[in-house]
């Protein structure tokens, strides 16, 4: 397995010395099942910090943990400085972190303006009734401040992009006072377009000031807007660098596998790509389409 580790000891000037969210040595374990093994990680406000990894690396169970889904059996995490353990998603919520899920946690046949205040309604008077004008203006200007214009904010959310909904989850998490957001894979189901108008978005969060979590498998994603990233494999870290220590093609390798791909490369040395096996005969080995192997005897031949 190829691990990295670059060093980092003295803080760059640019960034405050205390993380807004720190996690140091960080495990999770479901009995003897080993999810998560000494992971540290730091997120800073004003910097996207991507979290990468293929399926089963550790991913969800980091994001469960941030998000007060699960808590961590080994380590520590800090908010601020001080340790904190969450009860629940609530309390991580109320404590200014928020996660936008890949079903981003939206009702489609709701108006954009309900989803926008769900779970959260403004309401007025001696009958506590809902506020809609004031929701509908709020949504308006937050969504505007993201650079999304939808004109009709009665319109089902299941009707937007999927683009213009991760808009909707993140805006809203900026508005209910987020100081962390993390993202969960909010590129996977889209197309290169709608991929591109989720990383402006991405942008937009960390210039408003707040701590990104990009959780990707996608390392071109992750590269056009990530300052610092960190690779997990099999519930550990394999690299940790900032930005300007490594380039696109250092973090891919690292994602694919490093010195596994390489391995990989080597067993496969002696297979020829070009080779075309006839279903009729699979014993046969044709050069290319339409070009029987010498050592193939047809019908006729043998006629």
């Amino acid at each position: 397995m190829s691990t990295t580790t670059l060093d980092r000891s003295v803080d760059r000037p640019d960034h405050p010395d205390t993380p807004i969210l720190e996690m140091e040595d960080v495990g999770k374990s479901y009995g003897n099942v080993n999810a998560l093994r000494g992971v540290s990680l730091k997120v800073r406000q004003g910097e996207v910090t991507c979290v990468l990894g293929d399926n089963g690396a550790g991913k969800s169970t980091l994001i469960k943990i941030m998000a007060g889904l699960h808590d961590y059996t080994e380590g520590v995490m800090r908010l601020n400085g001080i340790q904190r353990n969450f009860g629940s998603p609530r309390v991580a919520q109320a404590s200014g972190i928020a996660t936008v899920y890949q079903d981003l946690a939206l009702a489609p046949l709701m108006s954009v303006w309900r989803n926008f205040f769900l779970g959260n309604e403004l309401r007025r008077g001696l009958l506590r009734s809902l506020d809609i004008d004031t929701m509908k203006r709020i949504c308006g200007e937050e969504l505007t401040k993201m650079g999304i214009v939808i004109p009709d904010l009665e319109r089902p959310v299941g009707s937007l992009s999927g683009g213009q909904r991760q808009c909707i989850a993140i805006a809203r998490a900026i508005y209910f006072g987020a100081k962390v957001i993390i993202l969960d894979e909010p590129t996977a189901a889209l197309g290169v377009k709608q991929s591109g108008v989720v990383l402006k978005y991405v942008v937009k969060a960390r210039d408003a000031g707040l701590g990104v979590v990009f959780i990707t498998h996608n390392p071109h994603h992750a590269f056009l807007v990530g300052n610092h990233f960190v690779i997990l494999k099999l519930g550990r870290v394999v690299l940790d660098a900032h930005r300007d220590e490594l380039t696109l093609d250092q973090l891919t390798a690292e994602m694919a596998g490093g010195n596994e791909l390489a391995e990989l490369s080597h067993e496969l040395r002696g297979i020829d790509p070009a080779k075309v096996v006839d279903p009729e005969h699979p014993e046969a080995e044709l050069a290319g389409p339409g070009k029987p192997h010498a050592d193939h005897v047809t019908s006729s031949d043998k006629e």
